[in-house]
């Protein structure tokens, strides 16, 4: 057996094959559904996995509101953002993104698991978040698939 049979396949835009996932997030911890979220976008649970391609599926997270955090991070935990202005650093704790902003606080998460490249933006477009149990993307049949 030789060793040059071997070819290492990449994946091109004519040659992926995109899968649409719902993930339920009521009761879920939101650090565990942001990595497993993340490795779906990326498509590392794909044998054909290419870094340098976007070669991820797409992933609908529902009920984004009832998302859990562990200890004592729903009042210690803070996004720090800055306006660009003088003075303009704006601090938000966990507590009150979940309760006004719940899309973001997840969509914060997965993308702080992401690597930090040109392809994260590409990566988020397929992440489709809703605070509540309806979404307008039933006509894809997604999978219904359960974070561990």
């Amino acid at each position: 057996m030789s060793l040059q049979n071997y070819k290492t396949k990449f994946v091109n835009q004519d040659t992926v094959k995109r899968n649409w996932y719902l993930v339920d997030a009521e009761g879920e911890i939101l650090g565990r559904l942001a990595s497993e979220v993340a490795k779906i976008l990326r498509g590392k649970n794909k044998p054909d996995f290419t870094p340098h391609m976007n070669s991820g599926d797409k992933v609908v997270i529902i009920n984004a509101d009832k998302v859990r955090l562990t200890g004592k991070k729903m009042d210690d935990k803070t996004y720090i953002r800055h306006t660009g202005y003088p003075g303009g650093q704006r601090i938000v704790t966990a507590k009150s993104l979940l309760k006004s902003k719940p899309e973001e606080m997840i969509i914060k998460a997965v993308s702080g698991m992401l690597p930090k490249t040109k392809l994260q933006q590409e990566y988020l477009r397929n992440l489709h978040v809703y605070t509540d149990a309806s979404h307008p993307h039933q006509a894809q049949n997604p999978l219904k698939i359960e974070i561990k």
